[in-house]
């Protein structure tokens, strides 16, 4: 969703425990061992036994193990760790949510799944143009512990399911229902002034250590910035440049750039950001990462968001909202009509550790997947 939304509850994408696509995430933590070794492994030693089963399904421990894998896997790309007592309060979340999902699943049309698919493809295809290259895409499903059609194929159900629920529970929200949310809440639609432009970042650290270099290599590094900027100046493409020099794995595949507000920044790069003109290539600036070069796109006054562009949002927003509210008595009735039991005793005694999260919708992440 776009800033002024941040406050309002997220896409369902999200809500159903899908992992959301993010510029800028640290591509240099360590990928967690695949799900498919460490599912192998622990089958080969337990056996696949059946955790959860309902009426016309059942979850095995290896379906139910890939997804705590992974979801260990993404905590860990974001440097983030988990208490034993929360990572076993989250087990009980995630298995919650592939029931939750395949209830939803069992009422799916074929055309029901069929848009579903369609959506997330246009979904993914949006997720990767953002990220800017196959490389970065390829970097950020390293990081998600996941491929491309395992991060497509949840997509689909969770849009899936999506539809389901909205027509479920009758969900209508009207133009005149978003308009009076726009008129009641004017704060959320203000945005500041905003800045897009590119850089080109030449690091002053270590890669590996993470250590500042020492002068002589400093001077080295700076030298050949001065070549770079030298050839900016001279007409060559930034993007390009970007793309070739530039050392931030955050933006180097999107040509360098990034769009922002005063505050998000180091003082040093914001200020330079904000003093250039349109099209304006700064000098060397120096920040505690390193050596940048900055061209300015586009500075974007302070403004209130007009009521039509942020329409989508809005009803997409207080949908959601709408959602989580009939969600509780709706799942718990078709987990009854199920016959829903949990034969992992471990898991089972979790239950009322859940109470509050089962008053999600289905497949709400414990903890939130990173989000531009």
């Amino acid at each position: 969703m776009n800033q002024f939304m941040k406050s309002m509850p997220k896409s369902f994408l999200v809500l159903l425990g899908v992992t959301v696509f993010a510029a800028g995430v640290n591509t240099a933590a360590g990928a967690a061992p695949t799900n498919a070794a460490a599912t192998t492994k622990t089958t080969e030693l337990f056996g696949d036994p059946v955790i959860a089963r309902g009426k016309g399904f059942e979850i095995k421990r290896s379906q139910f193990d890939d997804e705590v894998i992974r979801a260990k896997a993404q905590v860990a790309a974001r440097g983030q760790t988990l208490p034993p007592e929360q990572a076993a309060i989250i087990e009980r979340q995630i298995l919650d949510q592939l029931i939750q999902v395949r209830l939803l699943m069992a009422k799916a049309t074929d055309e029901d799944k069929a848009a579903g698919k369609a959506a997330a493809e246009k979904k993914f295809a949006e997720a990767k143009t953002k990220l800017g290259s196959d490389e970065a895409l390829n970097r950020q499903l390293k990081l998600m512990n996941a491929t491309q059609e395992e991060v497509l194929a949840k997509w689909a159900e969770a849009l899936t399911a999506e539809t389901i629920l909205k027509r479920d529970l009758k969900v209508d929200v009207t133009d005149a229902d978003a308009k009076k949310f726009y008129e009641d809440n004017p704060s959320r639609f203000e945005e500041p002034e905003m800045v897009r432009a590119s850089h080109i970042l030449l690091s002053t650290r270590d890669p590996g250590t993470g250590n500042e270099l020492s002068e002589a290599q400093k001077a080295e590094k700076r030298k050949e910035m001065e070549g770079i900027l030298k050839r900016a100046r001279a007409g060559e493409d930034f993007a390009k440049l970007a793309k070739e020099y530039s050392e931030d794995p955050g933006s180097k595949d999107k040509g360098g750039e990034y769009r922002f507000p005063r505050g998000q920044m180091v003082p040093e790069f914001e200020a330079a950001a904000f003093s250039l003109s349109t099209n304006q290539i700064s000098d060397i600036v120096t920040t505690q990462f390193g050596y940048h070069i900055i061209k300015l796109s586009e500075k974007t006054p302070a403004h209130k968001v007009e009521f039509a562009k942020a329409l989508p949002d809005i009803k997409e927003g207080l949908s959601q909202q709408a959602m989580q509210k009939q969600f509780p008595e709706y799942i718990a009735k078709l987990k009854k009509d199920a016959g829903v039991e949990i034969l992992d005793d471990k898991l089972k005694s979790l239950e009322a550790s859940t109470t509050s999260a089962s008053s999600l919708p289905p497949g709400h992440p414990p903890v939130q997947p990173a989000s531009k």
